[in-house]
């Protein structure tokens, strides 16, 4: 990770500040031609208070300033309970999922860390992306991760679903 970058817990103080991340998060998936995901108010304050209550939420700062939030959440994750067309990499041990994450389009570097912070903390991990998130599925194959199947959302959508598991020797 940059030195000047740090990932901390996020707080409910810190919702003002993430949510205008989520905002750019949105237009970089428009100006890619992503027009579906995170539609219709999501994430909305409420999903991202939901993550800061379950110490899931995680802020980005670079230099002192909030430049991306993510979902690090510890497994299970219901909406992984069914996989089509595929299956996981392993499916007894437990996993953390990567969930909602978001930056601004001029910091670069946010996914890598954001991968470097949640692999010291968790061998397995495993992530989902919307089909037209190009730049997301990108980001995902770069870093190693493994196409496992698709999952549902509880909403019925559907997402592709990858999982990676880092050696612990």
């Amino acid at each position: 990770m940059r030195p000047e970058r740090i990932v901390r817990l996020a707080q409910v103080a810190d919702l003002d500040t993430i949510m205008p991340v989520m905002d750019a998060a949105k237009g970089i998936m428009r100006s890619d031609g992503n027009m579906n995901q995170w539609s219709d108010g999501y994430p909305s304050s409420e999903a991202i208070l939901a993550d800061i209550h379950r110490k899931g939420g995680f802020v980005m700062e670079d230099c002192g300033k909030i430049v991306g939030y993510f979902a690090f959440l510890p497994s299970p994750e219901p909406t992984y309970s069914y996989i089509e067309g595929g299956e996981w990499l392993d499916e007894k041990m437990p996993y953390h999922v990567i969930h909602r994450i978001a930056s601004y389009p001029e910091i670069h570097g946010v996914f890598s860390d954001i991968m470097e912070y949640c692999f010291s903390q968790d061998p397995n991990i495993r992530i989902d992306t919307h089909r037209e998130n190009s730049i997301m599925r990108h980001n995902i194959a770069k870093h190693g991760f493994t196409y496992c199947g698709i999952i549902y959302l509880e909403s019925g959508d559907e997402r592709l679903a990858y999982q990676k598991i880092m050696s612990t020797k």
